[in-house]
């Protein structure tokens, strides 16, 4: 199970050393802040931290592509429709999404914090645009086995 801390140590570890630790406490302080922020200068700064994501994740946004799963057992996972029609089964808490451009831009070439699936999460969360659904342990533990799959 992923904890703030866990999530925290983890994206210093992928945004390696120096300014990217510091552009990474930036896009979590922009994040945090999204909802009272909301104006032209939010979307400027959104741009600038996250570059070509930032456009493709409210677009995610914008089609109400978000939907959080929470089961009785307290368990969260939020699902997202990429563009594409595949459905992703993303763990916020720990900045993990089973995309390949997840894969291959943070986790393999370290050139970027997160995908337009993560992103479009945290703005859905900010904004209060995610779509609830709860399901019960058993469809959530499909879900989450699912994980491995990239689903």
């Amino acid at each position: 199970m992923c904890t703030d801390r866990t999530a925290h140590s983890t994206g210093a570890a992928l945004a390696g050393p120096g300014v990217s630790l510091t552009l990474n406490t930036l896009a979590e302080e922009l994040l945090r802040n999204i909802k009272k922020l909301c104006s032209v200068l939010l979307f400027v700064r959104l741009k600038f931290l996250f570059g070509s994501l930032a456009l493709q994740a409210l677009d995610l946004v914008d089609q109400c592509s978000v939907t959080c799963l929470s089961s009785p057992s307290g368990r969260k996972v939020f699902q997202v429709l990429g563009g594409s029609g595949k459905l992703y089964s993303c763990l916020a808490s720990c900045h993990y999404c089973p995309c390949p451009a997840f894969a291959f831009s943070v986790l393999r070439k370290n050139n970027s914090l997160l995908c337009k699936h993560i992103l479009a999460v945290h703005l859905c969360q900010a904004m209060g645009l995610t779509q609830q659904e709860s399901v019960s342990d058993r469809q959530m533990s499909d879900v989450l086995s699912g994980l491995g799959n990239g689903t």
